[in-house]
């Protein structure tokens, strides 16, 4: 759908926001990269595939030392290494990053882990679709959302 002659994703390109994916299901991943990439924003998606890596991202250590802060977290809560619970927990009691909305995207209908996800401050929790074009309609009104409607923090400067 379009609005105006505006696609999708329109405050993602225009304004540069960063969206950082965790998710260690290479299917999933692929299909949120194909959704971002439809709209012509595959540049603004980065991915990793596990909470410690998301932490090292987060934090700026390592390899990701020079990794530009993210608009906005897609986290998936089943991880290995750091479970997306307790990077959530991380990344909430951080100053530095507490202002970064995280959506939790999981295949966890858990009433708990909704409960624990919105006590840790998510600021959205999204089941997983099992059906590959839910998941993709999922995605793409996360995004419409979040990044043409919802105004997010500006990033500190580097």
């Amino acid at each position: 759908m379009e609005r105006a002659g505006v696609p999708h994703f329109a405050m993602l390109t225009s304004h540069n926001a960063r969206v950082l994916l965790v998710e260690d299901d290479p299917g999933d991943r692929l299909l949120v990269e194909e959704v971002f990439d439809e709209h012509g924003a595959s540049g603004n998606l980065v991915s990793v595939e596990d909470g410690a890596m998301a932490l090292d991202f987060l934090q700026r250590r390592g390899e990701y030392a020079k990794a530009e802060r993210p608009d906005l977290v897609l986290l998936d809560l089943n991880l290995p290494k750091v479970n997306g619970r307790e990077v959530l927990e991380q990344v909430k009691s951080d100053p530095e990053l507490t202002s970064i909305p995280v959506i939790v995207l999981t295949t966890s209908s858990s009433e708990e882990d909704v409960l624990r996800a919105y006590a840790s401050h998510a600021s959205a929790y999204v089941t997983k679709p099992l059906n590959w074009d839910e998941l993709s309609g999922a995605v793409r009104r996360i995004g419409e959302f979040y990044l043409d409607v919802a105004r997010l923090p500006r990033r500190p400067r580097a």
